[in-house]
């Protein structure tokens, strides 16, 4: 079974690189470019996965995350929240909203697909 990961980042070099190495890792890849965007391609696609940057325009992460919790449809679906936002209170937050993890840039690409595998290891 082909694993889908949508990948949502307003800033093109992040979301060229995240798509490059999500697929070397032999996922299927989506992505959004804003958190509009984002929910309209987890109802069309209903991703395993979601890499989901914070600061974007139209909804923020923190606001695409919490619709996403919202929806029983969608409960399965992982949520890694990658970010420059750095500071504790931030990843409390993302966290308390429902993301499976959440982490800083920069960030290593190892440590990012490492993160990756082991959430769609297990579940929710």
């Amino acid at each position: 079974m082909t694993v889908q990961i949508l990948l949502v980042d307003d800033e093109p070099n992040i979301l060229l690189s995240l798509q490059f190495l999500m697929k070397r890792a032999g996922y299927q890849v989506s992505t959004a470019t804003d958190g509009e965007q984002a929910l309209s391609q987890v109802e069309a696609l209903t991703p395993d996965l979601i890499l989901l940057d914070i600061n974007m325009p139209k909804l923020n992460g923190y606001a695409v995350c919490e619709r996403i919790r919202a929806n029983p449809a969608w409960q399965h679906i992982r949520i890694v929240l990658l970010t420059a936002k750095g500071r504790e209170v931030e990843k409390e937050k993302g966290l308390a909203l429902g993301a499976d993890a959440y982490i800083t840039k920069p960030f290593s690409n190892q440590a990012l697909i490492d993160k990756v595998q082991t959430l769609l290891s297990t579940e929710r």
